[in-house]
């Protein structure tokens, strides 16, 4: 590195987010402005380790000191090119990827890591703003034509890299706009969708064919796509969300997370919502069970919406405030996660086991019934058990319960079923090096390795157009 002392100069510092107040009475990005001077001391903060753990933590095998040290000497085109050699789409993840990167970077190890995340989003806005993120077709075109069915970001992935290597390239999305999870699953306050459409747009005007609308299995026919196509890439994701199967769940009030994200994002988009079927929190007391970031991301969006209160329940124990010594690094570590939304007003309690749904006269939730519990240790290797404390029992009052308590699998009934796709153990799409048990037809992303983050989800979308390429190229 040109300062092989800067991480001893400087301490790690992102942006700061705007205070709790004005940001909750809109949906924009929560965080300040950060110059890029700023954003340069701290790539200078990378040591350019002899072994670089960052790139085994980034599951897209991200160029990590070789940009960072780029972004030091303010060479903004050279680190666009070295990040966007191995990631599509540098704008989404430097916003909303948790960052293995930064949980695997040496650094961390006795000091707060480098800043990765954030000098991945500077690195992308940078090109934008120069100019360097432009429509570029492909000089040369092959005849053979790929349909991918999803516009998630396993989709878009893969489109990119098979248009970029000269293929014609179809998107099928049953919804009426594109992006999948990255439009309708991730609030505005994280993830603003102009920041989306911008790419959309250069994706298209490099002959990238878009058709929303389009359900391959519903209103279009499976078959027929794979007669029309040389390759077939499902990326469908894990659309089917876990339940609870307790008393109350078909009370008026209840509802899966996705539902209510997807409402509140049509409703910043500009969509006109029937007034019976809106979800609003707007003085009530909500409770969201589970504690992932999709909960955290429904804990801020009820804030905007002017909840009562917002509290949120996890099954497990509450995560030491720093890593367990379970998860050493470079591992992922176990520990307690504090995001944006938490921190603008949510009550947090961990070990809550959700017992029943209570209604009101009029068939309406009231309240959720809920138990202490804690976890003994399992032997001989066996998982632990969960155990009820005794006399733990309580009522949470709540007018509207949002389950965000994970997905199970694919949809079957439709695609999958109409081209008679095999499904293994855990419900996932059964594959091998991508492939599907039907010829021509592949697989990627939610839909083949089970609910996992958005930087799966583009490594997922690379290699299945990897393999693609591969097929077509022998055929």
């Amino acid at each position: 590195m040109n300062d092989p002392k800067g991480f001893l100069k400087y301490k790690r510092e992102t942006p700061a987010t705007r205070k709790v107040d004005n940001r909750i009475k809109d949906y924009k990005d929560i965080y300040q402005d950060f110059s890029p001077a700023r954003t340069q001391q701290q790539a200078s903060r990378c040591m350019d380790c002899g072994v670089p753990f960052c790139h085994s933590g980034c599951p897209l095998g991200n160029v990590i000191p070789e940009f960072n040290e780029a972004v030091h000497d303010g060479n903004w085109p050279l680190a666009y090119e070295i990040l966007s050699s191995t990631n599509n789409f540098p704008e989404f993840t430097g916003r909303i990827c948790p960052a293995p990167c930064e949980a695997a970077c040496v650094l961390g190890i006795n000091q707060a890591a480098v800043a990765i995340e954030h000098i991945e989003k500077s690195i992308a806005e940078m090109a934008f703003e120069k100019g360097l993120v432009r429509p570029e077709p492909p000089s040369v075109r092959h005849g053979q034509q790929v349909a991918i069915v999803g516009s998630g970001p396993a989709g878009l992935a893969a489109a990119d890299q098979l248009n970029k290597a000269g293929y014609w390239v179809t998107v099928f999305e049953r919804s009426d706009r594109i992006g999948g999870l990255l439009r309708y699953g991730i609030p505005d306050f994280k993830l603003e969708k102009h920041v989306l459409e911008r790419r959309l747009a250069i994706m298209k005007a490099e002959g990238i064919r878009f058709k929303t609308q389009a359900e391959v299995g519903g209103n279009i026919d499976a078959q027929n796509v794979l007669k029309q196509f040389d390759a077939v890439l499902l990326c469908g994701g894990a659309t089917v969300p876990r339940d609870l199967d307790i008393p109350g769940r078909d009370l008026g009030g209840v509802h899966f997370a996705m539902d209510y994200l997807e409402q509140s994002n049509r409703e910043q988009a500009g969509d006109q919502l029937p007034s019976a079927s809106r979800l609003l929190t707007n003085a009530l007391d909500v409770v969201v069970i589970g504690g992932g970031d999709t909960g955290a991301d429904c804990v801020g969006t009820a804030n905007r919406q002017g909840a009562n209160s917002v509290t949120q329940i996890e099954l497990l124990t509450k995560p030491p405030a720093t890593r367990a010594e379970s998860t050493p690094w470079p591992r992922w570590p176990m520990m307690l996660r504090t995001s944006s939304s938490h921190e603008e007003g949510c009550d947090r309690q961990w070990a809550i086991l959700t017992k029943a749904f209570l209604g009101d006269e009029k068939g309406h939730l009231r309240a959720i019934q809920v138990v202490g519990v804690d976890w003994q240790s399992g032997e001989d290797g066996q998982a632990g058990k969960l155990r009820e404390i005794p006399s733990s029992e309580r009522e949470i009052p709540c007018q509207m319960a949002l389950l965000s308590v994970g997905f199970k699998h694919p949809q079957f009934e439709g695609l999958l079923d109409q081209l008679g796709i095999q499904i293994d153990e855990r419900g996932n799409v059964r594959d091998e090096g991508y492939r599907t048990n039907i010829d021509k037809v592949f697989v990627a992303g939610d839909m083949r390795r089970g609910q996992s983050l958005v930087v799966w989800a583009i490594a997922e979308g690379r290699e299945a157009a990897s393999a693609i390429i591969s097929h077509l190229q022998k055929a």
